[in-house]
């Protein structure tokens, strides 16, 4: 039996394990997929040495890449891996997260587009989503808690600047299972119509952050189309597809 899985931490909030093994189940390929909740980046050495792949999320998209030996070229220019190969005792990681991205903005785009962005995080999810948007020529800044890593900090969001951002992005767990109330700290009351609102998260889907952005009238976009996109397009790395 083929084995693969998901390097975390934490991970009571994935629906990967689920994902690929009701796929694995429907169309009959003899695989396993299972979490790998690691305390450390340096607890990889514990993976099972007949693993052939697994994802990476929160907090190791960043810290995973030197315990890996090569680098997909999207991977080595977003400075972030979710999906990793191993075969013939090298591990090359590699960045589906863009595939999911650009899947979901396309829909809430809808033909249109966005003049400016406001992204919410700098890890390793953020990176992607700047990544695809600097594909877009969509100019953004990102916001961080930590006034070394951001263009912004979350006091720095007045209405002004949230009216002037049409496309906000939440990259960061503000709001996934179980902390389902809490939320990115913003001027809610500054959102309307014309916002375009993106979270990551799937677990729940419709987010508190999301359901401010729907009072206000903005369209919304959960994670679940990235989810998907970035699972099936592991799984197509995984099987040299």
């Amino acid at each position: 039996m083929r084995l693969f899985g998901l390097i975390g931490k934490p991970l009571g909030h994935s629906l990967s394990a689920t994902f690929f093994n009701e796929k694995f189940a429907r169309e009959g390929i003899d695989a396993r997929y299972q979490p790998f909740e690691l305390d450390c980046i340096e607890d990889i050495a514990t993976l099972p040495a007949e693993i052939e792949g697994f994802n990476v999320t929160i907090p190791y998209k960043q810290t995973v890449i030197p315990y890996l030996d090569e680098l997909s070229p999207e991977a080595r220019a977003i400075g972030a891996v979710n999906c990793v190969v191993c075969r013939n005792g090298r591990r090359t990681g590699h960045n589906t997260d863009i595939i999911g991205i650009r899947e979901s903005l396309d829909a809430l785009f809808a033909g249109e587009t966005a003049e400016s962005a406001l992204i919410l995080g700098t890890g390793g999810a953020s990176a992607a989503v700047q990544y695809v948007l600097a594909e877009r020529d969509i100019p953004y800044l990102t916001v961080s808690r930590n006034p070394l890593r951001g263009n912004l900090t979350y006091d720095d969001l007045d209405t002004e600047l949230i009216k002037e951002s049409r496309l906000i992005i939440n990259t960061t767990p503000a709001g996934m299972f179980p902390d389902t109330e809490s939320a990115p700290q913003l001027p809610y009351d500054a959102l309307d119509s014309r916002h375009l609102l993106f979270d990551l998260v799937y677990n729940p889907r419709l987010t508190r952050f999301l359901r401010s952005g729907r009072e206000a009238g903005a369209a919304v976009a959960d994670g679940m189309t990235m989810f998907t996109a970035q699972a099936e397009a592991s799984w197509r790395i995984w099987n040299g597809l």
